[in-house]
């Protein structure tokens, strides 16, 4: 327990906001791939195979539910897509969430897997009262497409059992009676939950009085909260005080310079660059860290901020190489009346060890980095210039690789699709072409693209490629890719798509996507 969390006042007195995010697996997943309204799942690999973690709501309605089996749920409903869940993100999530509900409070603390409490004591005049903070809350979180539950309490215990099984948006003061939640309220084991069950205690008011003197002697030399129902009931009401781990931002490494005159002079701003470089440097010596992106801020005399930003393809500290990509990006500065404060930060870092330095100043004799050459691209050209693909498991040619950062890590892949012959150039989006092919599915005999007429001499094929179900609506065709060779020795990359007859669509189309070497 921190200091913040352990302060003077009553527990009674305090006031804490619990915020539940019923779906935060689904809700993170659609932030990042958009809304779907078909029916979808996150599902979890267990001891005894898939298990759905987090079903959205369209899944729902058709009756899948978290923890089912993944054959069960799609037994309810066929046309199931699932993606593999990520608990790890999850929790990386939440934490940038309670960072970002310190709006409301002077400290937040994760309530694992899916929850957060956030200490609001003294705030809520600042928002015109408790009702009116609740409100702001629901309405900041919803807009960051967040499905959540809210209530305000004295202590945690009692925010977090009316976040989870009592209105929307709950708000108890001290006196109020919780007698009538339920047992699950108290946050037990299931284990506990069971044995209480049992014993015909269904209700948290019915824990107390005689009931409470025979669970002191049946869980007596328990200690656990999770594990005894009298102490998370202690918790609930106040009576003992529940430690709470605040979760605080770590500060990036940041240096700064305040300049006794102000300075105009394009080379007084640059052996300013380089002091802070140098000063940055050190600092992420000692932190055993390398700056992904650096961001410059200047202060002018008559209040205006100038800002300057870069992005490394490479975790680096080496001062030289900073001021230098600094240096192509201060051209255009306009100083005004002068610059009084200079603040270098890196707001991106990454893990970078101490390697063995050259023992003579002639670092230029061994070349130039790639990851430096890169940099130097990116700044001259900007930053979305420089790219680089990685291949993508996807059976659709056009998807079957993606443009990343030219030094990005490779995405850990479970396996390698086994491809057929690819043609060696693939064009930006298949163009329509004009076919001759035997009847009704035979080999295509003459074809025409861009206006010249092709005879086809030799051809290989079909290789059907179908649709990926996952990502495609019910009513996507079939393609059907042919290799062919003109009289003149040139190949080329052609399919059909969809079949006469089939159902989704009129009369089969004919592209061309690729060309052969």
């Amino acid at each position: 327990m921190t200091d913040k969390a352990s302060s003077p006042t009553p527990v009674t007195s305090r006031r804490i906001l619990s915020i539940w995010c019923r779906a935060l697996a689904i809700d993170r997943w659609q932030l990042a791939e958009g809304v779907d309204p078909a029916p979808f799942a996150l599902v979890d690999e267990t001891a005894h195979g898939l298990r759905v973690t987090a079903p959205n709501a369209a899944a729902r309605e058709q009756g899948a539910r978290p923890g089912m089996r993944l054959t069960d749920a799609r037994a309810l409903c066929p046309q199931l897509a699932v993606a593999p869940a990520d608990p790890a993100g999850d929790l990386a999530f939440l934490e940038r969430l309670a960072l970002w509900a310190q709006r409301w409070g002077p400290w937040s603390a994760l309530d694992p897997p899916d929850g957060l409490l956030v200490d609001v004591t003294g705030v809520a005049h600042l928002y015109g009262g408790e009702p009116a903070l609740l409100a702001d809350a629901a309405a900041r979180l919803a807009a960051c497409g967040l499905s959540v539950r809210l209530a305000l309490a004295p202590t945690a215990g009692s925010a977090w059992a009316l976040s989870h099984y009592g209105p929307e948006q709950a708000i108890h003061h001290p006196g109020d009676s919780l007698d009538a939640l339920p047992v699950a309220a108290l946050r037990l084991d299931p284990a506990v939950q069971l044995v209480l069950r049992r014993l015909g205690l269904k209700r948290v008011g019915e824990l107390a009085g005689v009931a409470r003197d025979a669970l002191a002697r049946r869980f007596r030399t328990i200690r656990a909260p999770a594990a005894n129902p009298l102490v998370r009931l202690d918790q609930l009401l106040g009576r003992v005080p529940e430690p709470l781990l605040p979760v605080l931002a770590a500060p990036p490494p940041m240096v700064q310079r305040r300049l006794l005159e102000p300075i105009r002079h394009r080379s007084l701003l640059d052996r300013v660059v380089e002091d802070l470089a140098a000063d940055l440097v050190r600092v992420l010596e000692g932190a055993g860290k390398g700056a992904r992106r650096l961001e410059l801020v200047l202060w002018k005399v008559d209040g205006d901020m100038l800002q300057r930003r870069l992005e490394l393809a490479q975790a680096s500290r080496e001062a030289a190489h900073i001021v230098r990509l600094f240096a192509a990006r201060l051209d255009d500065l306009d100083a005004g009346f002068g610059i009084e404060l200079a603040r270098l930060t890196a707001p991106w870092c990454e893990p970078l060890a101490l390697s063995q330095q050259q023992l003579e100043a002639a670092a230029e004799a061994h070349g130039t980095s790639l990851a430096a050459f890169i940099d130097r691209l990116s700044v001259r050209l900007g930053p979305a210039a420089v790219r680089r693909p990685e291949p993508f498991a996807s059976h659709w040619p056009e998807r079957a690789q993606r443009w990343i950062g030219p030094l990005d890590p490779d995405r850990p892949r479970q396996e390698e699709l086994a491809f057929h012959a690819r043609p060696l150039k693939l064009l930006d989006r298949p163009e329509p072409i004009a076919v001759i092919h035997a009847s009704p599915d035979g080999l295509p005999r003459r074809f025409r693209w861009r206006g010249t007429l092709h005879e086809v001499l030799r051809a290989e094929g079909p290789e059907r490629i179908a649709p990926e179900w996952w990502r495609e609506r019910g009513g996507a065709r079939l393609r059907d890719y042919y290799r062919v060779e003109d009289g003149e020795g040139r190949r080329y990359w052609i399919y059909r798509h969809g079949h006469a007859g089939d159902g989704r669509g009129g009369v089969p189309e004919w592209f061309l996507q690729g060309l052969h070497a």
